[in-house]
């Protein structure tokens, strides 16, 4: 794990492909797990099944939101979730690659980070992660708890 603590998670807008729109700003007020991935990139495909698992285990602490940096957006992002039973992801989308551009200095994926509740960053993890793991978990409680 790599650590940038303290950055905070940058304001920017996403959508889903029906058009529903996120703002970060939102997000304040709970921990929130923003992982960068791909269809294309296929640790980022391994790791999915780990965060939707990591989403149902932490319920209401924790919010797991999955952003696609495919360039071709809900084209590709809709079939992927289409085959696969993710019941605790939703579908965002930045084709523009606005948070890679923002928080990917290294430009590895897939780029996991947590944010504390007041959205400053407590860690990082670049590249595929067991996300549902025991240890996982422990850190992810011990971190948001500080």
């Amino acid at each position: 794990m790599r650590f940038k603590a303290g950055t905070q998670l940058p304001e920017l807008t996403f959508t889903d492909p029906s058009g529903a729109v996120l703002n970060t700003a939102d997000l304040e007020g709970k921990p929130v797990l923003l992982n960068l991935w791909a269809t294309w990139c296929a640790p980022c495909v391994v790791e999915m099944p780990t965060l939707d698992a990591l989403a149902a285990e932490m319920g209401e602490d924790l919010k797991v939101l999955t952003v696609s940096q495919d360039v071709r957006g809900a084209e590709v992002v809709g079939p992927f979730f289409q085959q696969r039973p993710f019941d605790n992801l939703e579908q965002w989308l930045d084709p523009g690659e606005s948070l890679n551009q923002a928080l990917n200095d290294d430009g590895l994926m897939p780029l996991t980070i947590l944010f504390d509740a007041d959205g400053k960053e407590l860690l990082r993890v670049a590249g595929g992660y067991e996300w549902d793991s025991e240890e996982a978990i422990a850190q992810i409680r011990e971190a948001i708890a500080e």
